[in-house]
């Protein structure tokens, strides 16, 4: 993978100011998650194409 990937993250993330301050940490936590399985993949992706890269074909 010889071009780099941006990943996108959304800086203008505004909580409401409800009454229901429970559902706000849990939805927080799914979004980091979320993010984190991106790069996850994305790591994993790389070092995999690494290992095609420099692997000897003619075994």
């Amino acid at each position: 993978m010889s071009e780099k990937e941006d990943i996108q993250i959304e800086d203008d993330f505004v909580a409401e100011d409800d009454d229901d301050t429970t559902e706000a940490p849990a939805e927080v936590a799914k979004t980091n998650l979320t993010k984190r399985r991106i790069i996850d993949n994305l790591l994993e992706e790389r070092r995999l194409q690494k290992q095609l890269n420099e692997f000897d074909f003619d075994l």
